[in-house]
């Protein structure tokens, strides 16, 4: 079996709990990243936890290189980065929305995993393991929506940065694979806030509580189980993978 490691961030909950769960039960090695503690995960030798707040933006090429140096790289034959960490409020026209509120959301999902994807490919250059980054998207990334700008806007940004980098590295001797991968509607923390929204707050709250009641959103589990599927492959870095294409 190869010998696999991932960084992957947003760790302590949803989709991020679950890929480190599913990997860690393949016998990868997972190094996760988050502001809370990920409990559940700390029994297992191969997690290694890192309480970390992205959008201290400063510190990130030091936290890569703390994390990296712990990482036995001679053994590594395949290292991955999931930039999955993603902060879906404010959720309200832009106008009510305030500096601090913009600022946290694009510095968490947008130019945190920018600076975790340079300082990684940076920092790993030198090895001859195949890499591979992957951005979580989302529809929202192409469908804009009102009181969703900021957030709309970070997977705008996520989707353009995963094709620029891409194509950057393309014609690389070993060049790190990116993909920008959309898991559609899944049922997490970020869905059960829009839902608890009042549709004065936020206006498409309906629309979200009309999804969940339906059944139409996805678990967790089946979408990391999806997006580990899709590290497999050799992926096509020109266009956002998304959960359900086979």
């Amino acid at each position: 079996m190869q010998n696999r490691t991932f960084i992957v961030t947003g760790t302590s909950k949803g989709i991020g709990m679950q890929l480190a769960q599913l990997l860690l039960e393949q016998g990868d090695r997972v190094y996760g990243i988050s502001r809370g503690t990920a409990e559940l995960l700390h029994g297992n030798d191969l997690y290694f936890h890192f309480q970390y707040d992205l959008s201290d933006l400063m510190g990130i090429e030091q936290l890569v290189k703390k994390i990296l140096e712990q990482i036995p790289l001679e053994e590594t034959e395949f290292l991955g980065l999931i930039n999955n960490a993603a902060m879906l409020e404010p959720l309200k026209p832009i106008d009510q929305c305030s500096t601090e509120e913009i600022s946290m959301n694009l510095n968490i999902s947008l130019a945190a995993p920018m600076i975790l994807s340079s300082s990684f490919i940076r920092q790993t250059n030198h090895l001859t393991a195949r890499r591979k980054i992957v951005n979580l998207t989302s529809g929202s990334g192409s469908y804009p929506a009102p009181s969703m700008a900021a957030y709309c806007t970070s997977k705008a940004g996520m989707n353009m940065f995963s094709e620029c980098v891409a194509m950057e590295l393309a014609e690389r001797l070993n060049p790190v694979e990116v993909i920008a991968f959309d898991p559609g509607m899944v049922d997490t923390e970020l869905q059960a806030v829009a839902r608890g929204k009042s549709t004065g707050e936020f206006e498409l709250s309906g629309l979200f509580n009309q999804v969940y009641e339906a059944g139409q959103l996805k678990s967790p589990r089946e979408v990391a189980k999806r997006l580990i599927e899709r590290i497999e492959e050799n992926s096509d870095t020109s266009k956002v993978v998304h959960t359900m294409e086979s």
